[in-house]
């Protein structure tokens, strides 16, 4: 229990200090280069408008013997969205809006929009319906923050259907 306790309070942390760092990359325009993505706004007539992927960090846990850390920032096109999805299933999640809104559904939780500075957590196994941008007309974008298993490879697994 303590240990959980210790693993919340640095995902705390180190979220709210990389979401201060990725507002003020923000600000100045720099943004990271290893991108991950599926159709964009314009890319594929016809296409549904995907999220973009950007890892932030990814690093070992020293304290805790094999875990990992691994930031994503989730940039959402207007009218953007992410396929139905979960995570490795070691995976714990904390999301934290960086900008715009964000509707998200994780297991059989309401359908809620979040706005910048709200965040939500994701337990290992959780199946996450719905995500994406709220907004047919002004971008989104969140942090997100997987705590893993060091030899956790599939970090999303998209649904079958």
């Amino acid at each position: 229990m303590k240990t959980t306790r210790i693993i919340v309070l640095a995902v705390l942390i180190v979220g709210g200090g990389l979401a201060l760092h990725v507002a003020l990359a923000q600000h100045s325009g720099i943004r990271g280069i290893d991108r991950t993505s599926a159709p964009t706004a314009g890319s594929m007539q016809g296409a549904p408008v995907r999220e973009t992927v950007t890892v932030a960090a990814d690093e070992p846990i020293p304290n805790l013997p094999g875990k990992r850390m691994v930031t994503h920032i989730v940039d959402y096109p207007p009218g953007g969205k992410s396929a139905a999805h979960r995570h490795a299933s070691s995976a714990f999640i904390y999301a934290y809006v960086l900008s715009g809104e964000i509707r998200s559904q994780v297991d059989d939780e309401s359908v809620r929009v979040y706005r910048p500075g709200e965040t939500w957590f994701e337990k290992p196994g959780a199946y996450h319906r719905v995500s994406e941008n709220a907004s047919d007309t002004k971008p989104a974008r969140l942090l997100a923050v997987l705590i893993v298993d060091a030899a956790e490879k599939q970090l999303v697994i998209p649904d079958p259907q």
